[in-house]
């Protein structure tokens, strides 16, 4: 998509996106989304000629910053008389501190105070998911993967925001178009349990209908619909061969595979519900023992950070990991705080204004 202004970013053509990405509702020059407090503000003070200076910050370490660029286009095309604005900023994707100023506004306040609680809820919602997604990124091994699959976990309004400032943590790919709007990427796909569902269960004939529908596209069956992953698997493995791209393992958490319930002894000790590791070492295993080398592993299904720690640390054969929900945790708040009046410090006890020779001035 060379009219991607992602893409045109990243290979330095422009400094910034802007609202031709974000697309912002109207409806935010009519102080709509804005708290009432701040628009009863904004008309006390229409009158006022004093100069406050603004600034955003939060409240944690080794944070993913995301938002920045979203939060400008906002400044830019909501603010009254912008251009009288001292804007400075960092960038999406820089790593910042806690207390660590990342945007700052000088200007009248009337011209620009309404806008505050939108652009907190901006930065919280999109570093706390580029941050969510970096800290899973740490924990992969070299050539794994993770597909953002959040599209079930919120109102689906937010998905191009919430692709994006995945990509901003390191998580590339996403499961819908939606999700890859702004970064100019396409959502990729394995199949729902529905589908086998509409060929009475047979994962064979789900599996042909797939590839006689989309020939060129690679197939990733959908092993537990049976609850019988292994044996499924075998089985789609030694139809397809080599069309057989990958296997997706997304086992209720409530129940067992019958690898397991066909083994009792295995289940002496230890709980294997779910996707597990000893079911996708097993798996991997069977591929291997078949010639089955080139067929990936994915992994689906409640995966949150401890899982995915715990699977590497017990060195789980995982190509690729599905994960929706805890990508989408908000633990990141950010505060405005009006730290200076007329060049003067001016603050509420406890707040002040914080110098940082990373901001940059905003052109």
């Amino acid at each position: 998509m060379t009219d991607c202004e992602f893409t045109l970013k990243k290979a330095g053509r422009i400094a910034r996106l802007t609202n031709k990405t974000f697309q912002f509702d109207s409806h935010i020059s009519t102080g709509f989304y804005s708290a009432k407090y701040f628009i009863k503000t904004q008309k006390i003070l229409e009158n006022s000629k004093d100069l406050v200076l603004m600034q955003f910050f939060q409240r944690h370490d080794k944070v993913v910053l995301c938002g920045i660029d979203e939060s400008l286009a906002l400044i830019k095309k909501f603010a009254l008389n912008y251009d009288d604005l001292e804007i400075k900023a960092l960038n999406d994707g820089d790593e910042i501190s806690a207390f660590e100023p990342v945007l700052t506004i000088k200007g009248k306040y009337k011209n620009f105070g309404f806008l505050e609680g939108i652009i907190d809820g901006i930065l919280a919602r999109r570093t706390s998911i580029a941050t969510n997604a970096y800290r899973y990124t740490e924990l992969l091994k070299k050539d794994q993967e993770i597909i953002f699959m959040g599209d079930r976990e919120d109102i689906y309004l937010t998905q191009p925001g919430d692709g994006y400032a995945a990509n901003i943590g390191g998580i590339t790919k996403v499961a819908t178009d939606a999700m890859g709007a702004w970064t100019g990427q396409l959502g990729i796909g394995t199949m729902p349990h529905a589908l086998i569902q509409s060929f009475g269960g047979s994962l064979i004939n789900a599996c042909q209908a797939y590839i006689d529908t989309f020939p060129e596209e690679p197939l990733i069956a959908l092993v537990d619909y049976n609850n019988d992953v292994i044996t499924d698997s075998l089985a789609v493995a030694r139809k397809f061969t080599n069309k057989l791209f990958a296997v997706r393992v997304d086992t209720s958490p409530n129940i067992t595979d019958k690898y397991f319930l066909n083994n009792p002894l295995l289940l002496k000790n230890c709980d294997y519900s779910g996707v597990n590791p000893e079911l996708i070492k097993a798996l991997r295993k069977s591929f291997d023992a078949e010639g089955f080398q080139h067929v990936k592993i994915i992994a689906s299904g409640n995966f949150d950070y401890n899982k995915v720690k715990k699977f590497n640390d017990e060195n789980t054969p995982v190509d690729i990991f599905g994960i929706g929900s805890t990508l989408l945790k908000i633990n990141i708040g950010f505060t405005g705080d009006c730290v200076e009046l007329n060049n003067n410090p001016q603050a509420k006890v406890g707040r002040k204004k914080i110098d940082s020779d990373r901001l940059n001035l905003v052109n």
